[in-house]
């Protein structure tokens, strides 16, 4: 009896997570959307056959939708395109464009130090790590190695120790510059950034689904008073984002965020030794080897496989999500590494003809 008992047990445990499965795993496109898109690929000059075989790929992975925009107009999108989840890491591109926006007005002075912004933190800043500048934030390359929220294992593992190197000297994705260029954003704005994004970026590109009760402030003061702002956003309003960066700032006719700054934060700014592919910009990730830098492709990029890739030589956006606020997910997290994603990414390249 206690055997059957335990049989018991085990089943319904697996029909629990089949259950949650089910129903956190659907997929679907809304088509009531303002996006136009090409009746078939091969309308476009593209492989269906060899789509086909991206798609199953990326049926393989854990990966819960994607969508991909060329010259302006939908050409594929799978799965639930139009879904509210965590972008992580994509947050600091968002963020960027808003520096692009204020650095444009003359608002903020990417040369400006923590010391003369009034910048610290607890435990306290160095004299030396005060001499960061915003720019080495936005490069992630201050020489502030403090603690931080939304820190991943990876991160705390490989911090470096406190005052080993001098700001602007070295490259570490270090979540304290970009938690504290949101508190430096809305203290020299006097603005909040989830609602200027919403106001200079959401709006006027027409995002479709961001909503500011997608938006957190999350503040871990036992490893930092400086707050992470996170985002939840759907893939199609990421693949926005993208296009208005595709098309360097501009939207029907309107400058939203200066095209120099939209060079600048897509150029390498800082090399990245330990990623062989991509190097560091103002907050965006730069391809600066192989196939992949011929292609002039950028990226924003999250954790677990969240992507936003820009390839301006075939005038693609690509959006790749994973949905981390799935239940299951968070039983059994599994995401799509860096490898992954661009082995599908050249598949769907690999379909133009």
């Amino acid at each position: 009896m206690v055997l059957v008992g335990k049989v018991a047990v085990i089943l319904g445990v697996i029909i629990m997570i089949f259950t949650i499965y089910l129903f956190t795993s659907t997929s679907y496109f809304d088509s009531t959307t303002t996006w136009e898109a090409y009746d078939s690929p091969e309308d476009a000059g593209w492989s269906i056959d060899k789509l086909d075989e991206a798609k199953e790929y990326y049926d393989s992975l854990n990966s819960t939708a994607a969508i991909a925009i060329y010259d302006g107009k939908v050409l594929f999108s799978w799965g639930n395109v139009s879904k509210n989840s965590n972008a992580h890491s994509v947050r600091k591109s968002f963020l960027s464009s808003l520096y692009g926006i204020q650095e444009g007005h003359g608002n903020i002075d990417i040369d400006h130090t923590l010391h003369e912004l009034n910048i610290d933190d607890q435990p306290r800043l160095s004299i030396t790590e005060k001499n960061a500048t915003i720019r080495d934030l936005l490069t992630s390359s201050s020489g502030v190695f403090h603690r931080a929220g939304e820190e991943s294992w990876g991160m705390m593992r490989n911090r470096p120790t406190r005052g080993s190197h001098e700001p602007g000297a070295f490259f570490y994705y270090n979540n304290w510059d970009f938690n504290v260029l949101g508190t430096i954003y809305n203290n020299k704005t006097n603005n909040d950034l989830f609602l200027q994004f919403k106001e200079q970026i959401a709006d006027p590109i027409g995002m479709e689904d961001f909503d500011l009760s997608n938006t957190e402030y999350r503040t871990e003061v036992r490893r930092s008073i400086h707050p992470s702002y996170l985002f939840q956003v759907s893939a199609r309003d990421m693949a926005r984002f993208g296009q208005l960066y595709l098309q360097e700032g501009n939207w029907d006719g309107e400058q939203i965020i200066p095209k120099d700054w939209i060079e600048s934060s897509t150029t390498p700014q800082v090399n990245v030794l330990s990623n062989d592919v991509f190097d560091y910009g103002y907050m965006w990730w730069v391809a600066t080897s192989g196939p992949f830098k011929d292609l002039g492709l950028y990226s924003a990029v999250g954790r677990y496989g969240q992507s936003i890739d820009i390839i301006p030589e075939l005038n693609l956006v690509f959006v790749h999500r994973v949905d981390s606020n799935r239940r299951l997910f968070q039983l059994f997290p599994r995401g799509v590494n860096q490898e992954q994603r661009l082995r599908l990414l050249n598949m769907i390249i690999e379909a133009k003809k």
